[in-house]
């Protein structure tokens, strides 16, 4: 039982290792991993958890079953022990009584004999009374006798057959138990280390694979696929703001110059401070959601005057989630930039290089797809020339509406195949005008992150309030503090969730569209609804205007 339960520990433990090999592989792994890793790491917890139902199957139930059977056999072993002890035990008892009775019966003659020879002398009449007793007695004890001497031999025979016969008999049959058990014991542990040496094999070619693989890593290969294609950004123009006649001559114009020069500042690196690139990307200038009617997150959350959801994740924040954040918070980072979140199909929110591979890896699949499909083409055509040399073989009529399907489906193939290649060319032109502009000294694009209408809309409205500071690392003051009114869920990018009676620092004063910038524990930064909170304004700086 002891070694049965050791090996289906053992099984366990083989169990609970392969899981663990999967779970550490999805945690510490990169979802860009190639294929041969995973199945490596697959074919090892494959590999023990075949040892471990080899143990269990092979091993566990049988030891169980064959651990029945001893305890069966054992016990009648046992059974038939006690029944020889009982037995030896009453022949004892009969022994013992028989020697009591005639020690009995011996005085007692003893005795008759003694009082017949004194009354013997006194008078005749009661002497021959004492006679004949004295003589029942004699002749009761010499029975008891010979009861005695019956019980004697009886007594020896059978202690004789009991420690002669019997019970080595029981003893060996126990011993001979003993031994197929250790037996079997023996043949288990070789039975389980046969089991092991069955996995070795692969899970030595496992081994060898990552070696191999480990050998062959190229680290410029690593760098070239990873690249961004960033190029630093050129020198800033000179603004000549002495020249009041050229900022009179068009508002709009100079707003959409300034944003122009404020779309190439914003070039997003990943060590820009996280805070201010939420600020810059995502303020939240939509009209705020008004004050709920009960102070429950749901209604705030479910508000159709919320702020609706950003329309694409920025490749920038996503990045600076993974400098500035834990460890999970990175995988999170990792799995959002896989995902792409609602990327647009141009791949225009990667980086330049991994934008050209992305689109080239696309290519090369629907080039592929187009393959099989011209190849399923030419099979059916084949078919119905045959059908219709053959008619006995089979209707050409049939084939139609797949080979419509099958050209359908080949049209949208070749339509995506020039999107893609457009797209493709697209990219390449931006690379080299990249390296142009870098080999001229000019001044470096912003990569191929694009931002939509609406952002850009935002950032003229907006542009007044901005200052091109991103290497500013100093934290804005706080201009006093606030209470918040209601639970606020932020969930769009740049707001900040808070909870009913939350204190808060505030940054910046509301500019007019309902929203509030606040600050919690000199790290978190983001805007709420003023109608959420209650503002206390320091009396040094009321009135004054905070940039960002």
């Amino acid at each position: 039982e002891r070694y049965t339960k050791f090996i289906k520990e053992r099984a366990d433990i083989e169990l609970s290792y392969a899981k663990q090999i999967r779970y550490q592989h999805h945690l510490y792994i990169t979802y860009t991993s190639p294929e041969e890793e995973e199945a490596i790491l697959n074919e090892l917890s494959v590999q023990r958890e075949e040892l471990a139902e080899n143990l269990n199957s092979q091993i566990v139930c049988e030891l169980t079953r064959y651990t029945q059977e001893l305890k069966t056999e054992r016990k009648t072993h046992f059974q038939d022990g006690r029944r020889a002890q009982q037995h030896i035990e009453g022949s004892w008892k009969q022994l013992e009584s028989s020697k009591r009775r005639f020690e009995r019966d011996c005085k007692e003659a003893e005795r008759a004999q003694h009082v017949s020879d004194r009354i013997d002398l006194d008078n005749k009449t009661d002497g021959e009374k004492a006679r004949q007793t004295a003589q029942q007695k004699k002749q009761a004890a010499e029975e008891s006798r010979k009861d005695y001497v019956t019980s004697l031999n009886q007594f020896n025979q059978d202690q004789h057959q009991h420690y002669h016969t019997l019970v080595p008999v029981i003893y060996q049959r126990i011993q001979d138990m003993e031994e197929r058990r250790i037996e079997r014991i023996c043949e288990s542990m070789r039975s389980s280390a046969e089991a092991e040496r069955k996995v070795l094999p692969v899970v030595s070619r496992c081994l060898d694979a990552m070696m191999d693989a480990a050998e062959g890593i190229q680290p410029r290969m690593v760098v070239e696929v990873y690249k961004s294609g960033f190029d630093p950004p050129g020198d800033v123009e000179f603004e000549d703001y002495s020249a009041t006649m050229r900022r009179s001559i068009s508002e709009s114009s100079y707003l959409d110059n300034r944003t122009e020069g404020r779309r190439h500042s914003r070039k997003l690196w990943p060590f820009i401070r996280k805070n201010k690139l939420l600020t810059l990307l995502s303020s939240p200038r939509q009209p705020p959601p008004p004050p709920p009617t009960s102070p429950s997150p749901g209604g705030v959350a479910n508000s159709p005057q919320s702020p609706p959801p950003a329309a694409r994740e920025p490749i920038t924040q996503r990045l600076n989630d993974l400098m500035t954040s834990g460890s999970r918070t990175r995988k999170q980072c990792l799995r959002s930039l896989k995902r792409g979140g609602s990327s647009p199909a141009d791949c225009s929110h990667l980086p330049p290089e991994q934008r050209r591979k992305k689109l080239q890896t696309r290519i090369n699949n629907i080039n592929q797809e187009i393959q099989r499909e011209r190849e399923q083409r030419d099979a059916l055509l084949k078919m119905r020339e045959v059908y219709e040399r053959s008619p006995q073989m089979g209707d050409a009529g049939s084939l139609e509406p797949r080979l419509d399907e099958v050209k359908q489906s080949l049209q949208k193939l070749e339509d995506e195949l020039r999107r893609h290649q457009a797209w493709l060319s697209e990219a390449d032109s931006r690379l080299s005008d990249h390296s142009n502009r870098r080999q001229s000294g000019g001044c470096g694009p912003d990569g191929s992150y694009t931002e939509d209408h609406s952002a850009e809309l935002h950032f003229k409205s907006r542009s007044s309030e901005f200052d091109d500071d991103f290497d500013d690392e100093e934290p804005l003051p706080s201009i006093g503090t606030c209470k918040s009114l209601y639970p606020f869920q932020g969930q769009n990018e740049g707001t900040l969730s808070m909870v009913e009676g939350e204190l808060l620092s505030v940054v910046e004063e509301d500019k007019g569209d309902g929203w509030t910038r606040v600050r919690r524990n000199l790290e978190e930064e983001g805007y709420v609804p003023t109608s959420y909170i209650k503002v206390f304004l320091d009396s040094s700086a009321k009135g004054a205007m905070t940039y960002i």
